[in-house]
């Protein structure tokens, strides 16, 4: 049967990054001695206080249609949490509740570029960027963030990567998978260069709450930045709710207005219940974020404590989120190599890093969603391969 040729835009190296992890998560299910560090999934329950406030919705009937990008009182809930992290002032009008950050980018892809246009975006990227924009018809152009500036954003490279037919910059501030926070300089930089060229900026900020030395800003929140600037988030990391799938888009009302509208034809709101869930995340979560972005930062400390002896391994030290990027080209092994000889060898589970653009050849992803001991393990076990390879 036909296909349209929209499907061959998903695919590719990027999705096949995740062959590994899903051959590690079989294993698991069949109950082997595997150890998953190649996903971002917290091993964290949500919050017994989230999951009752559901429950108790659910009980109550809580199951009916709700509004289309989401009730009022969580709209609003979520703006007062984006002004408190931001600074940027905004209302209900500016928020739409979505299933998850990756609807939010995608909905926001749809309502500002479509065939011929452009949309920059900063690399090492996440991996649904390019068939989020290429989807709707753009063309992707990576500028890389280089390692020589810790992956930071670099506003001169963007400047030349700017055409006629640019419409967007798009960004994630914490980074996956480098862990780099953009500072208000480099933010400014690239704020100076979408109001000269009038373009929107997508910045993500899914770990915005899971810095830790670093402190996050937001560019929505610079000079006339608040009419240009998209701003997505969630609840997934940062409250442990990956499976609730629930985030949101911080925009100008005009354009709150156009994702209504996109809404209605491919989501129809989403559950009353997981929105009362996320009502209850923001409203009395602050503790248990604090709690597990502490839980992180000490995972962190533990693998750069083990891997960073090792020589053959350089590891780069994450300023946020729930992974660490591991050079390992010192190993004289490929990445494929590395990878797949550490899996069957040790039963540990690894993402190439390529995945997330070219410029990461040779360096693999770690993920810190395990408990301290399991990391422990999975680090020794590293340490074990490697150390039984050198002659």
């Amino acid at each position: 049967m036909h296909l349209s040729s929209l499907v061959d835009r998903v695919g590719g190296p990027a999705v096949r990054a995740w062959d590994l992890h899903y051959t590690a998560l079989g294993a698991q299910r069949r109950g082997e001695d595997v150890i998953l560090l190649s996903v971002g999934d917290p091993d964290f329950d949500t919050p017994p206080g989230i999951v009752q406030r559901a429950v108790a919705a659910l009980e109550a009937g809580d199951t009916h249609y709700t509004d289309v990008i989401g009730r009022a009182e969580l709209r609003a809930a979520v703006a007062q949490e984006h002004a408190r992290c931001s600074g940027q002032a905004v209302g209900a009008e500016h928020v739409a509740i979505l299933a998850g950050a990756q609807n939010a980018l995608f909905a926001a892809s749809l309502c500002i570029a479509e065939h011929g246009d452009e949309v920059i975006v900063a690399e090492p990227m996440y991996l649904t960027y390019p068939a989020v924009f290429s989807l709707g018809g753009a063309t992707v152009v990576p500028v890389e963030c280089p390692a020589a500036r810790g992956f930071h954003l670099d506003a001169q490279r963007i400047a030349r990567a700017i055409t006629p037919r640019t419409r967007a910059i798009c960004y994630a501030s914490p980074n996956n998978p480098t862990g780099a926070v953009c500072s208000r300089a480099e933010l400014e930089g690239v704020a100076a260069l979408a109001r000269e060229h009038d373009l929107w900026v997508v910045a993500d900020e899914v770990y915005a709450r899971v810095c830790f030395e670093a402190v996050h800003q937001s560019i929505a929140a610079l000079p006339g930045m608040a009419e240009r600037t998209i701003t997505v988030s969630s609840v997934s990391k940062s409250y442990a709710m990956t499976g609730w799938r629930a985030g949101w888009m911080v925009a100008p009302p005009a354009l709150i207005a156009h994702v209504q509208d996109l809404a209605l034809c491919m989501l129809y709101g989403i559950p009353g219940f997981v929105q009362q869930a996320v009502l209850e995340a923001l409203t009395n979560g602050a503790a248990d974020v604090a709690r597990m972005r502490d839980a992180y930062r000490r995972r962190r400390d533990l693998a750069l404590g083990i891997l960073g002896t090792i020589a053959a391994l350089r590891c780069l030290t994450p300023e946020a989120g729930m992974f660490m990027l591991v050079d390992v080209r010192g190993t004289g092994l490929t990445v494929e190599e590395f990878t797949q000889g550490l899996y069957a060898a040790t039963g540990v589970s690894t993402l190439d890093a390529s995945a997330f653009g070219p410029k990461l050849a040779g360096y693999v992803r770690l993920s810190f969603a395990v408990g301290e001991e399991r990391l422990r393990d999975a680090c020794e076990r590293i340490r074990r391969f490697l150390a039984q390879r050198t002659p």
